[in-house]
């Protein structure tokens, strides 16, 4: 995987100003190495979709979303294609009211703009004055009434729930029981129950359906029919799909990618910020 960023910087922490943007592209399937910032990070996902490892979780990021790394968050980001993200570095102390967890933001028109507005900045040594000044204020008044969105797969610590996690991950379509998965690992339905609720905070079949949601917004990201994406899921119908879906996210598949949710149309938006 190849990673293109605009303007070219080694290092966004060594920049003086409290808040810069980059745009960043990642070109084909492949992840990057684990790795942290001394600034925060706010992570918008213009095109594609895009999975990022973090604080004990799985955090599932569709177009028009955008990921909140507190400084010093240990990450590492997956793609499963192209996938052109808007990069906001923020020194902590400006956007510490975000709180020191990660979280996946509504971006609302508004708060895109300026996000963009950041990217095109070329100039990352110019004065943080006059108009750029008062872009920040903008930004920090957008972020502290960003709506989050409950995208986070959480991963378990413990050895025997791990070994069941790991495996539905590579195989989500899976239709195995609690009391299958028992047997495997060689735990029953109880400790499994139990173990699941206590290192997740969600029953296994809450936490299989959050793993098919965010697989499926990879998928529906990159344009993948509802009908099949249900299939592969193992879902019976692509109607249960949509409602589980919806139960989920609060919006059908159609509807969340849709002009009505952001204001403006994915197409659109490739359009004008997208090239190649």
């Amino acid at each position: 995987m190849s990673i293109v960023i605009t303007p070219e910087i080694d290092d966004p922490d060594i920049v003086s100003r409290s808040v810069i943007g980059l745009t960043i592209e990642l070109t084909a399937v492949g992840e990057t190495e684990p790795h942290s910032h001394r600034k925060a990070q706010l992570l918008y996902v213009i095109c594609g979709a895009l999975t990022v490892e973090a604080a004990g979780g799985i955090w599932t990021v569709p177009p028009q979303c955008a990921i909140w790394l507190p400084a010093g968050v240990l990450h590492l980001a997956h793609s499963s294609g192209r996938i052109v993200m808007a990069n906001l570095y923020i020194e902590p102390d400006l956007a510490d009211f975000l709180g020191e967890d990660c979280g996946i933001l509504f971006i609302r028109p508004l708060l895109r703009e300026v996000i963009l507005c950041f990217t095109s900045d070329a100039d990352l040594l110019a004065a943080e004055e006059g108009r750029r000044a008062r872009l920040s204020g903008v930004l920090l008044d957008e972020l502290r009434d960003a709506p989050l969105e409950p995208l986070r797969l959480p991963m378990p610590a413990d050895r025997r729930l791990r070994r069941l996690t790991d495996a539905m991950l590579a195989d989500p379509a899976t239709r195995l029981t609690i009391e299958e998965w028992g047997a495997r690992i060689g735990a029953s339905k109880r400790t499994l129950t139990r173990l699941f609720q206590r290192e997740t905070g969600m029953s296994f079949g809450r936490w299989r359906q959050q793993l098919h949601v965010g697989l499926a917004l990879q998928r529906l990201a990159s344009g993948d029919a509802v009908t099949v994406i249900a299939l592969d899921l193992g879902c019976e119908s692509a109607s249960s799909f949509i409602t589980m879906f919806r139960r989920h996210t609060g919006a059908s598949p159609a509807r969340y990618f849709g002009e009505g949710r952001f204001g403006v149309s994915s197409p659109e938006l490739r359009s004008r910020y997208l090239t190649g």
